[in-house]
C-alpha cells in the first residue's frame, strides 16, 4: 500500500469530496484538448458541438488551436444553461437538458448553418459529450418539438439503459445517428468525442451524431414495447418510416470521418484512485461501466462494505457507470432525486449505521438527474440522524425521493456546473 500524505488525517468526507474533485479536474478540456489537435487544412476550420462540456471544450479548443495552429477558425457549439465559457470565434449557445426547448431547435439550426457552403479542402471539428442528445434538437420530418420534449420525459421515466434510449432517439432525429455526418460534407470531419457511456461506445455518446450507427428501426420499436414507452402518433409513424434510417459503417458521409476519445470515466476515476492511494486506502475497483437499478447496486455494494469491514484493511471502493431508477410500480409519483442519491440512500439502509464506513456517489457535470446537486455522501451517523429527524429511509427510498431525504439531513453535495461529464463516481471508504 502506498504511503499516505498529511492529507490522510483529512475526515472521511473531505477526503471523498477531494477524489470526486480530482477525478473532475482530471476531465477539464483545458488539461488535455492541445494532445489532439488535427492538422490544418488547407481551406477553413468550422467547429461544431454539443453537450454538457462543449463549450469548456470549445474555449480549450480554440485557445489550444491559436497556440499551436495560428489558422482563423469559427463555429458553433450548443451546452446546457449554465454551462457556457467564454470564447473568442466559437459561438456557445445555450439550451435545455434533460428535456429540449426551443433554444434547443434554434441553436441545432444555427449548428447546421455554420456547416453550408464548405468544399473538400475544409476541415470540421465536432466536439462531443453527454448530454449532446437532448441538447441536439432537430426532428424528424412530421415530428414537432412538443414532441421531441414528451419522448424525453416518457424516456427519463422508463428505466431504458442509455442504449436504449439514444437507439430510439437517433431514428426520430434529423441529426442524430450519424446525420452530422452527412452535413458535413464534403469536408472532412474530425470528431473529438468526451464519454459518459459504460463502455465508452462512441456512436453512443450524444447519440452519435458523427458516427456509424449499427442500431436499426427494428431494434427502436423494440425498445418502445420492451420500455412500455408511450409515443406521441408522429413518433410511432416515424419509427415505420424506412427514409429514417441512419446511415450505416460504408456510407459516403464516412468516407473522409475519424473519431477520437479524448477523455473517458475510467481515465478520470484512475486520478481520483490516485488520490486515495495517497490518502492510504487500498482501492478496490468495481469498474467504470455499471449498470442496472441504482437501488439494487446501492445494497450490493452495502453487502460488499459490510463484508470488508473490520478486517483492519483501509479500503476505497471505487466505481462509475450510469445507472437507472425505474418505479416500482407504475403508479408511483416521483419525488426528487436522481441515481447518484437514490444509490446512496439504498447504500445507507444496508449499511445501518455500520461503523467505520463512509460514502459519496456523485455526477461529475455537477447535476444528479435534473436536481442542483452532483450527488450527496452518507457516514455512520447517518441512519441515527435520520431517525432523529423523523425521516423514515425506506419510505424515501420507495419514493424515489431521494434527493429529499438527503436535503432534509444536510448531506447534498452542491458543485454547480463543473464543465465537464465522464459520467458517475461512486466512492466506498471503509476505514478498517
Amino acid at each position: 500500500m502506498a504511503s499516505s500524505d498529511p492529507q490522510s488525517t483529512l475526515p472521511p468526507r473531505e477526503q471523498l469530496l477531494a477524489l470526486f474533485d480530482a477525478a473532475v479536474a482530471e476531465a477539464q478540456p483545458a488539461n488535455f484538448m492541445s494532445r489532439h489537435l488535427p492538422a490544418a487544412p488547407r481551406g477553413r476550420v468550422v467547429v461544431v458541438g454539443a453537450g454538457k462540456a462543449a463549450g469548456s471544450m470549445a474555449a480549450a479548443f480554440e485557445a489550444a488551436w491559436a497556440a499551436e495552429r495560428g489558422t482563423p477558425i469559427g463555429g458553433v457549439v450548443v451546452t446546457r444553461y449554465g454551462y457556457k465559457v467564454p470564447t473568442r470565434s466559437i459561438d456557445v449557445l445555450e439550451a435545455s437538458h434533460p428535456v429540449p426547448d426551443l433554444a434547443s431547435f434554434e441553436a441545432t439550426k444555427a449548428l447546421f448553418a455554420a456547416l453550408q457552403g464548405l468544399g473538400e479542402d475544409d476541415l470540421v471539428v465536432a466536439l462531443v459529450s453527454g448530454g449532446g442528445s437532448a441538447l441536439l434538437c432537430a426532428p424528424a420530418p412530421g415530428v414537432t418539438l412538443e414532441d421531441k420534449q414528451a419522448l424525453n420525459k416518457a424516456l427519463l421515466k422508463s428505466g431504458a439503459p442509455i442504449q436504449a434510449m439514444n437507439c430510439i432517439r437517433k431514428h426520430v432525429s434529423a441529426i442524430k445517428g450519424g446525420r452530422l455526418a452527412r452535413a458535413a460534407q464534403p469536408a472532412r470531419l474530425v470528431s473529438l468525442l468526451m464519454s459518459d457511456i459504460p463502455g465508452d461506445e462512441m456512436a453512443a455518446i450524444a447519440s452519435g451524431p458523427t458516427l456509424p450507427d449499427d442500431t436499426t428501426l427494428a431494434m427502436a420499436r423494440d425498445h418502445v414495447a420492451r420500455y412500455a414507452i408511450e409515443l406521441p402518433p408522429s413518433m410511432q409513424a416515424a419509427l415505420q418510416e424506412p427514409a429514417n434510417e441512419t446511415p450505416k459503417a460504408g456510407d459516403a458521409c464516412f468516407a473522409r470521418a475519424e473519431a477520437h476519445l479524448v477523455m473517458t470515466p475510467g481515465m478520470a476515476l484512475a486520478r481520483a484512485a490516485d488520490a486515495a492511494r495517497r490518502f492510504g486506502y487500498e482501492v478496490m475497483f468495481l469498474g467504470d461501466d455499471l449498470e442496472g437499478e441504482a437501488a439494487d447496486l446501492g445494497a450490493e455494494h452495502g453487502k460488499l462494505a459490510l463484508s470488508l469491514a473490520g478486517q483492519g484493511r483501509r479500503l476505497c471502493i471505487l466505481s462509475g457507470g450510469e445507472t437507472t431508477v425505474t418505479a416500482r410500480d407504475r403508479n408511483t409519483r416521483f419525488g426528487r432525486g436522481g441515481r447518484n442519491t437514490e444509490y446512496l440512500l439504498s447504500l445507507a439502509i444496508e449499511l445501518d449505521g455500520a461503523a467505520g464506513i463512509h460514502a459519496l456517489a456523485g455526477d461529475t457535470d455537477g447535476v444528479d438527474g435534473s436536481e442542483d446537486n452532483a450527488g450527496a455522501l452518507i457516514g455512520p451517523d447517518t441512519a441515527r440522524r435520520a431517525a432523529a429527524a423523523g425521516i423514515d429511509l425506506p419510505a424515501y427510498l420507495i419514493a424515489h425521493d431521494s434527493y429529499s431525504a438527503f436535503l432534509r439531513l444536510g448531506d447534498l453535495v452542491v458543485t454547480g456546473p463543473t464543465m465537464t461529464n465522464v459520467n458517475d463516481l461512486r466512492a466506498i471508504l471503509v476505514t478498517g
